[in-house]
């Protein structure tokens, strides 16, 4: 590659780094929660984000993701998008010590409650300790499912195209297993219905 363009695509970077964390630091305004702000961000988080582990599938828009086995709370495996199949996905990951995550729950349970039999279906992976999540719940409950994983480099919100594990994260799966979209930060409350069209 020329200097020249590598000059430009440094410069270009730079620039998007710089208005995503102007935006940031001003609180999650409308543009960061957009498509077009959540693209950057995600490019930006992407950009400075560790090497990918050697052999972890990492799923990217328009892939079916890769396949993922994880424990519910009563630890029965779960495949996703396979258990999903058929009717969109919306996956969330979440911890239970994340403030935004719990403040953005009630939102994703009374969305999952309004989807019906033919709505987008909606799981939440928490990245924490079964112990801690269950506890939580019994304080908190939800209606949709949850499935743990172990936070870290290898974990299936990375592999969701989460590198950076920024919680909560959001991805959308089509009924085909797809990742169609990517969210970095909670939902405030109605911005999910809008969000969840494909």
């Amino acid at each position: 590659m020329k200097s020249a363009t590598k000059i430009v695509l440094v410069a270009v970077a730079a620039g998007v780094a710089g208005v995503v964390a102007g935006l940031w630091t001003n609180g999650p305004g409308p543009l960061l929660r957009s498509e077009v702000g959540q693209r950057a961000l995600q490019a930006v988080a992407s950009a400075n984000a560790p090497a990918t582990p050697e052999g972890l599938a990492v799923a990217r828009r328009g892939d079916i993701i890769p396949t993922l086995s994880l424990p519910s709370l009563s630890g029965s495996m779960v495949e996703l998008p396979a258990t999903y199949a058929g009717r969109p996905l919306l996956v969330n990951f979440w911890a239970s010590w994340c403030g935004p995550c719990i403040e953005e729950m009630p939102e994703l349970d009374r969305f999952a409650k309004v989807q019906g039999a033919n709505g987008t279906q909606v799981v939440g992976i928490a990245l924490d300790d079964t112990e801690a999540v269950r506890a939580f719940l019994q304080r908190t409950p939800v209606a949709y499912p949850i499935l743990v994983d172990i936070a870290g480099p290898r974990d299936s919100g990375v592999q969701l195209g989460n590198p950076q594990g920024v919680l909560p994260y959001s991805v959308l799966l089509s009924a085909d297993g797809r990742l169609l979209k990517q969210r970095i930060g909670p939902f405030q409350h109605g911005e999910i219905d809008g969000w969840s069209q494909r």
